[in-house]
């Protein structure tokens, strides 16, 4: 049975102050700081090209670099469609020559996140002429604003970066396929991201493929850059820490300012009545998140609210501390051989970093 927060507490004379709770968290978002926030996340808002080490064993890295600074420069000067925004009667701009867009395919950690952060930083135009999203905030966005506001609001833009490009939803793929052809036709710049799967790494452009695939007629708009290496979130660095008990869970959380404590089960449960796109508010201002009682996800609902929760508290970089089961039992065999396994390796890989990031929470 996991300790409460609200009994639960240090052993010294003047008791330290109860710890935030996400479960005491509903947030509200307005659909304008949902545009706002299309930015490169926290952890990646001083990633430029120059701070990206790539792997001398993986030329393909460094290639990357490379071809990605070059299309920057190709990004400055008047937007393709000739202006900033459409005018009325305005004779419609001819399609942009050669390929308008990049698509960043390879493994988990290798750094795509980074070089999409740092082509949105080098791109010659002011922050509000660049958008920056993940494929599930960029949804999200939609759903919040409606398709054509969407396109009115994102076209006089430069630039948009779509990171964790997902094609494991039908729907959702048609819906920003077709979106992302009214950008292109507007003259927008595209650059995306996805993950292709450690046991399809020797398939060569496995990932790649069915992105060009499924967004049929924009494939002609993207150039495919394949980047191979290990998963820079572990790479040289020790196993993530075993689970802690509950009381060391506890006793942390209420020694750690700004630190929240959450029984893992309630939070699920909680997370269910809260729309996925606040759960970055959900998690504003934490320096910490506490969990005690981890066990396996119950089902793919759960488990998917559960990767967009792991998705923001990595961008926010907030460590996070656990006992029960390590984050590499979460999800079942039969969730990670299913259609959302990449999700969940994502997560898997995120989470265990950020295990690691709390390992001096405990040692403090």
């Amino acid at each position: 049975m996991s300790s409460s927060p609200a009994t639960a507490g240090p052993s010294s004379p003047i008791a330290d102050p109860a710890p935030l709770s996400l479960c005491a968290r509903a947030p509200h978002v307005p659909a304008d700081r949902l545009v706002a926030e299309m930015v490169p996340p926290p952890r990646f808002q001083s990633a430029r090209f120059e701070t990206y080490v790539p792997d001398a064993s993986q030329p393909s890295q460094a290639e990357a670099v490379r071809v990605l600074s070059a299309f920057a420069g190709t990004l400055g000067g008047a937007h393709a469609s000739g202006s900033g925004k459409r005018r009325w009667f305005a004779k419609k701009p001819a399609a942009p020559t050669g390929p308008r867009g990049v698509y960043l395919d390879g493994g988990y950690g290798v750094g795509k996140t980074h070089l999409l952060a740092s082509l949105w930083h080098a791109t010659p135009a002011d922050p509000s002429l660049k958008a920056f999203g993940t494929f599930v905030e960029l949804t999200n966005l939609v759903g919040a604003l409606g398709f054509q506001q969407t396109v009115q609001t994102l076209s006089g833009h430069r630039l948009l970066c779509i990171d964790e490009f997902e094609l494991d939803d039908p729907g959702d793929t048609v819906l920003v396929s077709t979106l992302l052809g009214k950008l292109v036709d507007a003259g927008v710049a595209l650059a995306a991201s996805s993950n292709t799967l450690p046991g399809k790494l020797g398939e060569g452009r496995f990932a790649s493929a069915d992105f060009l695939r499924e967004i049929q007629g924009l494939s002609a708009h993207f150039r495919s850059l394949r980047i191979d290496g290990e998963d820079y979130r572990h790479r040289g660095l020790p196993e993530a820490p075993p689970p802690y008990s509950d009381e060391q869970v506890t006793k942390a959380a209420y020694a750690t300012p700004q630190a929240s404590l959450d029984d893992f089960p309630h939070l699920l449960d909680h997370l269910s009545k809260v729309h996925p796109s606040r759960y970055g508010a959900l998690t504003e201002g934490l320096k910490a998140v506490c969990l005690t009682g981890v066990e396996p996800v119950p089902d793919q609902s759960t488990a998917l609210r559960l990767v967009v929760l792991a998705d923001r508290l990595y961008d926010r970089e907030v460590p996070v501390l656990a006992s029960g089961l390590p984050f590499d039992r979460l999800f079942s065999e039969e969730m990670l051989k299913g259609g959302y396994r990449k999700k969940y390796f994502r997560a898997i890989s995120r989470l265990t970093a950020l295990a690691r990031d709390a390992k001096r929470l405990v040692d403090a």
